[in-house]
């Protein structure tokens, strides 16, 4: 389902022994056999194609849970919201409820209520003094939601550091007064099961978990892992690893799909930064729960988004399996507004995709991973714009002579990437609009940037963008870096100079030039760097800082206090957005949505 180059769809007209029987071969879904990545010709699994019309409970998302009912599958059926938006998925929203005391954690079950959340994990291990009686009958009577109970144990990652005789009563004790789920961890859970003796409350759904706070394990160990937890018992699955590289997380969607034609959900979590693409996109993949927290940075496992992201930055209600996923390819990546600006514009035109945060190290591994065409596009940044053009099935000549890209598109019929740059449009655009506003414009039909000495600090593909950019408009380019042959090979390309970066403090062989900063130098966090001293920036007219966050960098702040006119990098984020928005939608961009969205930041 993920698209590895190479796989081919084979149909299965007899369907999954874990399919219930009682269902007639026609009604089972279509399957498909994918090799696992990495080893085309070794085992594979077996998942639902995701057209497919699978087996479903009948409740809606929110009741499933309030019930106990637990869903086969994800259906691709659509559910309507309260407000009136459209649900794609029934992928459940949880928001961990963690406090010192019970009075604390009635007032997040509140918070978590208006949030928008399906179900709260109410964590126990972390209260500081428990009755167990006396405390759970009062958060299971206070929450308006299903109830989710964990007591997770030190030796797998949470508070709880006693003997598991008492932790596990508490939890026998949360299902007989009426929790809707508890979490049950894979080591204890048979002798969890053993110790109630098959009087389970009919209502009440057990998860049994494993968590691998060191790496995720290969597909294989995985699928043993989902067999393992099965055989203890368990209602839903849950499986919580960690990522040590972005392509990590498809041995988990191939597990959490896997799961849609078998009678167990599973809850597949990818914990980590590099995970985040695991937290969201199981609304695709058809995961059970995601988990969103009420404020950022006060998480119960690592890398767990706000569920204010999750329902306004990431739409996740409106993810469906035919949603196309879009991203930012970066290292770092997390500062980016990218995300933030298509996802806005997506549901605002109506457009079926959501846009992530990807954080990758290594580009050439992520596109042969994610391959298929439900990725259909990227945007790419530092480090990855020039390692990307090689990744390339075909470059947009303008990129190919610069030399790098920020734009990756998947091609729909076939597959083929395709690559481009709209940086040097949007930087340059910015620039010339900024000498028009301070000189009253140029000779009609003449760039404000013609004849002018063009100072580009950085050699990457962004230093590459603006410097092809400006020698095209007929400016005189020097390239500054801080490795001085690589200032001089991109020189050497586009037909300027070079020096470097330590030598730029003393060039100015005239005045009225124009600096443009293409490095990360004063990005946050560290906003009190800067690639010029202060005192140099007075032979300059105009200076440009690609850096967008913070909006005004120390370069810019100084440069303004020097008499320069300064171009913030927002103004090249946006004009490079519109070429980029329009590729992946084929929609003209909404220029004005843009900018008001930006305004904002």
């Amino acid at each position: 389902m993920l698209g590895l180059r190479g796989w081919k769809a084979k149909y299965d007209p007899t369907g999954l022994t874990t399919y219930p029987r009682h269902v007639p071969t026609g009604n089972r879904p279509p399957i498909v056999s994918l090799p696992l990545p990495h080893h085309p010709t070794t085992t594979s699994l077996v998942v639902a194609s995701s057209s497919a019309n699978y087996l479903r409970a009948d409740a809606s998302p929110t009741s499933m849970a309030s019930t106990g009912n637990v869903p086969l599958a994800t259906s691709s059926a659509p559910h309507e919201m309260e407000s009136g938006a459209v649900r794609k998925n029934s992928t459940l929203i949880c928001v961990p409820v963690m406090a010192d005391s019970v009075e604390e954690m009635v007032i997040q079950l509140d918070k978590a209520k208006s949030s928008g959340a399906d179900l709260v994990e109410i964590r126990v291990d972390g209260l500081k003094n428990l009755s167990p009686h006396e405390d759970l009958k009062t958060l299971i009577k206070a929450s308006a939601l299903p109830t989710l109970f964990t007591y997770r144990p030190k030796w797998e990652g949470g508070q709880y550091d006693g003997d598991d005789k008492p932790r596990l009563e508490t939890l026998r004790l949360a299902m007989e007064l009426g929790a809707d789920y508890i979490d049950v961890e894979l080591k204890v859970a048979s002798e969890f099961n053993a110790s109630i003796q098959g009087r389970k409350p009919e209502k009440c759904k057990v998860i049994v978990s494993s968590h691998n706070y060191e790496n995720t394990p290969s597909a294989e160990d995985l699928s043993n892992l989902v067999a393992r937890i099965q055989a203890a018992g368990a209602d839903i699955v849950k499986i919580a690893t960690t990522a040590l590289d972005i392509t990590d997380v498809a041995r988990m969607f191939h597990i959490t799909v896997h799961s849609q034609v078998s009678s167990v959900p599973v809850i597949g979590m990818v914990m980590g930064e590099r995970g985040l693409i695991s937290r969201v996109l199981c609304a695709k993949f058809g995961g059970f729960l995601t988990f969103g927290t009420l404020e950022s940075g006060v998480v119960s496992a690592p890398g767990q988004p706000t569920i204010k992201d999750l329902l306004d930055l990431y739409n996740f209600r409106s993810i469906g399996p035919d949603t196309k996923v879009f991203g930012i390819i970066g290292k770092p990546v997390g500062h980016s507004k990218s995300p933030l600006l298509y996802n806005q514009a997506f549901k605002s035109a109506g457009f079926d995709g959501v846009f992530l945060h990807l954080l990758v190290d290594d580009v050439a591994s992520f596109l042969q991973t994610y391959s298929s065409t439900d990725f259909a596009g990227f945007s790419c940044t530092i480090p990855h714009k020039e390692a990307a053009v090689k990744c390339c099935d075909e470059v947009d000549p303008v990129a190919k002579s610069i030399g790098a890209v920020n734009c990756l598109i998947r091609r729909q019929s076939d597959a083929k990437l395709f690559g481009y740059n709209t940086d040097y449009v949007g930087a340059i655009s910015a620039i010339e609009d900024g000498l028009r506003g301070s000189q009253n414009g140029n000779s009609a039909g003449a760039s404000p940037l013609n004849g002018k000495l063009f100072v580009v600090i950085g050699a990457g593909g962004a230093g590459k963008a603006l410097g092809y950019g400006a020698k095209e408009k007929g400016a005189r380019v020097v390239i500054a870096n801080r490795t001085y042959d690589r200032a001089r090979e991109l020189a050497e390309t586009i037909g300027g100079d070079a020096l470097s970066l330590a030598d730029l403090e003393n060039f100015h062989p005239e005045d009225g030039m124009i600096l443009a900063n293409t490095t990360s130098i004063g990005m946050q966090p560290k906003v009190d760097e800067t690639p010029i001293p202060k005192h140099a920036l007075k032979h300059y007219s105009l200076v440009f800082d690609a850096v967008y966050t913070p909006k005004i960098t120390r370069l810019l702040k100084e440069a303004e206090e020097c008499g320069a006119t300064i171009v913030s990098g927002l103004e090249m984020f946006i004009g490079q957005a519109y070429g980029q928005y329009e590729r992946y939608t084929g929609l003209p961009a909404p220029k004005e949505l843009f900018r008001k969205i930006m305004s904002k930041y």
